[in-house]
């Protein structure tokens, strides 16, 4: 029986250059790349989208960036999202790009770049709870737009002092837990497909 690959679109609701969370998804991206995934990281700093703005909408339409963006939410079976907390809640950046993707095209059914996907979700930040209190905002927004949110997640906290240059973690244990979390995702889509 021949299996195709799981392609898992990897990303941080940061674009913060020396991001934490950008830091800890390509460690979980690696762990899928290496299960066997087909792994795109994207940087949302490359995609700079207006706040959502439904008259904005209207006028103009979907900008470049968000039909982009959507795209390659479309092309992908899962999503691994490293969600940094401001605020003890979910960063502008990320529920902006989420706002703007959920927007139909003419020829679409609601929420079609996001039903049916699979993600995992963690975060990094330097408070002691590593943005756990933001992770249970982004997973109630993902899973009412159809999104199936796995049970297993990461959050770590003190990152500031967590991670090496070389960006990888500087807890062996934790930097493999990281990585089971992209992994996992892989093995789950590969049992789906």
């Amino acid at each position: 029986m021949q299996t195709t690959k799981p392609k898992i679109l990897a990303f941080s609701g940061s674009t913060r250059i020396d991001s934490l969370n950008k830091k800890l998804v390509k460690i979980a991206a690696s762990g899928a790349h290496a299960a066997g995934a087909t792994v795109t990281y994207l940087d949302l700093r490359d995609l700079p989208m207006s706040l959502y703005d439904g008259d904005l909408e209207v006028q103009q339409g979907l900008s470049e960036n968000v039909k982009k963006f959507r795209a390659l939410l479309v092309e992908h079976d899962g999503l691994l999202i490293s969600a940094p907390e401001y605020n003890s809640g979910i960063s502008g950046v990320l529920k902006n790009a989420i706002d703007w993707a959920s927007r139909p095209l003419p020829e679409e059914t609601p929420l079609a770049c996001f039903a049916g996907k699979v993600a995992v979700i963690m975060s990094a930040s330097p408070g002691v709870l590593g943005g756990l209190r933001g992770l249970v905002q982004v997973r109630s927004i993902l899973s009412n737009i159809q999104v199936l949110v796995l049970s297993e997640q990461m959050a770590v906290s003190k990152a500031d002092e967590a991670f090496n240059a070389n960006g990888a973690l500087k807890d062996v244990k934790q930097q493999a837990a990281i990585e089971a979390l992209g992994r996992r995702l892989a093995e789950i889509l590969v049992k789906i497909k």
